[in-house]
């Protein structure tokens, strides 16, 4: 079913884009866009997290096409200057990854540095320090790899028969699921159970995926780099009590300023979506210093104060999908409703 509304959702893109109307008006200042992962294909059937990366080639497809069509390439800073000001004729885009993957620095920033386009990363500090657990990829691992898999879910042990693609994708997606519903301590004891059981070295798995200081102080030595905070350990906001969301949230923002010797004025909510973060981190988010707070929550920013800097709506490229005829009806903002704003618009 998930399948079946993915290409519902594409059909009526493409419609959008025939019938000229992402040609003839717009709505909204503008668009951030976010990414993760940008790597050449891999080959293998099982790929779960395929959504979640695209190519280097389509990013500098995209990076040109925007040009193309006359967007402004803008940072952060600029964006809250735009969200609440009177509109400009002219539209903007910004371009943002999460985490610190290591094809960032090998693939995307190659690609960005060619077009000379500023753009925001967003770091968990746990993950350059070299103790962040990327759960999601010793899962995935263990799935690749058996074809019966055992672990406790709850105060019971749950066994799964894996024979097949769909079936290794389908009991990924439920158990990411159920993992991310966890409290964090929770979840670290879940996946350390799970990665034990079938002999996955989760901490040098999470190691080799990241970038390190060295990495990042290269990037961040850019002008047109943006460093921002996803916190110290990417949790679920939602699954933690509010002081410790809090102290997620300010920890990370210190741990970055004091690498990088600069203010770290903006935020993106780990994972993003309605489901892991709540109005209550909107106002954390101000009182942790933040400028402006990203989510995954799909949308367009609006001028004027109407949109809410501290719960942004930002458009996830969906990897899998390499239509620019898509990516400019998104950017256009007409098939977005507008984003109802969670308390102040600009506090």
């Amino acid at each position: 079913m998930a399948s079946d509304g993915r290409w519902v959702q594409r059909l009526r893109l493409e419609l959008a884009w025939f019938s000229g109307r992402p040609l003839l008006r717009s709505r909204g200042a503008g668009a951030i866009l976010r990414f993760e992962h940008v790597r050449p294909r891999r080959s293998g059937a099982f790929q779960p997290l395929r959504e979640h990366e695209i190519t280097p080639q389509f990013l500098d497809r995209a990076i040109r096409a925007l040009k193309r069509w006359d967007y402004e390439f803008l940072g952060m800073d600029e964006v809250c200057r735009r969200a609440v000001t009177l509109p400009e004729k002219r539209r903007f885009v910004a371009l943002t990854f999460d985490g610190t993957p290591k094809d960032l620095i090998s693939f995307a920033y190659p690609v960005l540095t060619r077009h000379a386009v500023p753009f925001t990363l967003y770091v968990p500090t746990a993950f350059p320090d070299g103790v962040g657990e990327a759960w999601w990829l010793g899962l995935e691992q263990v799935i690749a790899r058996e074809s019966r898999i055992s672990l406790m879910m709850g105060d019971k042990e749950q066994r799964f028969t894996i024979t097949d693609n769909a079936e290794k994708q389908a009991l990924f997606w439920h158990l990411e699921g159920w993992l991310r519903s966890l409290p964090p301590a929770d979840l670290s004891a879940a996946i350390a159970d799970l990665c034990t059981r079938y002999s996955i070295d989760l901490a040098a798995l999470s190691r080799e995926a990241s970038m390190d200081w060295e990495d990042l102080a290269r990037l961040a030595a850019d002008p047109l780099v943006a460093i921002g905070s996803a916190t110290v350990n990417y949790p679920n906001l939602a699954n933690m009590k509010d002081a410790a969301a809090l102290r997620e949230m300010t920890m990370g923002k210190a741990v970055a300023e004091a690498a990088f010797r600069r203010e770290v004025r903006h935020l993106a909510y780990p994972f993003g979506d309605r489901s892991s973060f709540r109005r209550s981190h909107v106002v954390m988010a101000e009182e942790a210093g933040f400028a402006s707070a990203v989510s995954t929550i799909p949308g367009i920013v609006d001028a004027q104060g109407r949109t809410n800097l501290r719960a942004l709506p930002r458009i996830s490229w969906d990897g899998r999908v390499r239509s620019l005829r898509m990516m400019r009806v998104l950017v256009s903002g007409i098939a977005f409703a507008p984003v109802k704003p969670t308390g102040s618009a600009t506090s």
